[in-house]
């Protein structure tokens, strides 16, 4: 578990990225970079991970003593995944007006937009 989350994480963040930098298309650019989100949440969930710790639900106010997995970093992933379907959310929409009003998704095609 150690090594194998953190490959998957980044192969994740990579194949995303590559798919970002090839595509020719918005809808497409919007599924790789939520590909690469994806790998965030497993490098995050990765880092806070302990090996036979249990979950950070405690009943009482004393302190236990056992080891548990940082609750912190998976607030940080349940952000993550918000913000990710946020973001995905807006561009598609975005995507969706852009074909509606150039008649094509293809961002060499969209002249109009250059600056």
């Amino acid at each position: 578990m150690n090594v194998y989350a953190y490959v998957v994480g980044g192969w994740l963040v990579v194949v995303g990225g590559l798919g970002i930098v090839r595509s020719r298309n918005l809808v497409h650019a919007v599924i790789c970079l939520s590909i690469a989100q994806a790998g965030t949440y497993v490098l995050l969930i990765a880092v806070g991970y302990q090996w036979g710790a249990s979950a950070p639900v405690f009943g009482s106010t004393v302190k236990p003593s056992t080891n548990v997995v940082d609750p912190v970093v998976q607030a940080m992933t349940l952000t993550d995944i918000v913000v990710s379907a946020t973001v995905t959310a807006l561009l598609l929409a975005l995507s969706i007006q852009i074909s509606k009003r150039h008649k094509t998704v293809d961002p060499d095609e969209l002249s109009s937009l250059r600056g």
